[in-house]
């Protein structure tokens, strides 16, 4: 094997390791950092049902969204991975927003493809026991189509669902500075609009 081919090896066995762990690192602040995604799901389309396991202020229980969906609007909101800076961040502020969201009506839920776990410790640490995170199975990243490709990870999507089980609002970017924001706007904005059935 020439030395060329033995560089050009070394280098794509470095990318294959350093691209999923640049991508989880910082998940915002990054020098590889891809631009807005499209979600598969657009507004008015049906969300997707499920359940899976959760947890909120360190206690395991089983998520339903229908059941969710029964007290009002959910935030469901898709993050990479639990303790990584972006994701911590992005967390930390729908926290600190928690009562705004509730005075809109809405629940916020966290979705992410970490181990119940470390799932159980965010919900104390980061979420501040306000709002439950829960598993994305490989089932959910599918229907939500939030998979990253290469890692058993989801992106950062957020999806606004109205309480007649339709998404009313998609925001996709790995950048988390704009989630929360866009997020509370559009639940804010439900509050004007009739439901439907």
């Amino acid at each position: 094997m020439s030395a060329t081919n033995r560089a050009a090896g070394k280098a794509f066995r470095i990318l294959k390791v350093a691209l999923p762990v640049a991508l989880v690192g910082g998940l915002g602040f990054m020098t590889f950092r891809p631009a807005t995604t499209t979600a598969a799901l657009q507004a008015n389309a049906r969300a997707p049902q499920f359940v899976t396991q959760g947890a909120i202020g360190g206690k395991v229980f089983t998520l339903d969204l229908r059941k969710q969906l029964a007290k009002g609007p959910v935030v469901l909101y898709f993050f990479p991975k639990a303790f990584t800076k972006g994701c911590t961040l992005e967390t930390a502020a729908f926290a600190e927003n928690h009562d705004r969201f509730s005075a809109a009506g809405a629940t916020v839920i966290g979705m992410s493809a970490d181990n119940i776990a470390d799932l159980q410790r965010f919900s104390t640490e980061v979420c501040r026991s306000k709002f439950p995170v829960a598993i994305a199975t490989s089932r959910i990243m599918q229907a939500y189509d939030v998979k990253l490709p290469a890692v058993n990870m989801t992106n950062r999507t957020s999806f606004v669902i109205a309480a007649d089980g339709r998404i009313a609002y998609v925001h996709s970017d790995m950048n988390y500075v704009d989630h929360v924001r866009n997020t509370l706007a559009a639940v804010e904005r439900l509050k004007t609009r009739p439901a439907r059935r």
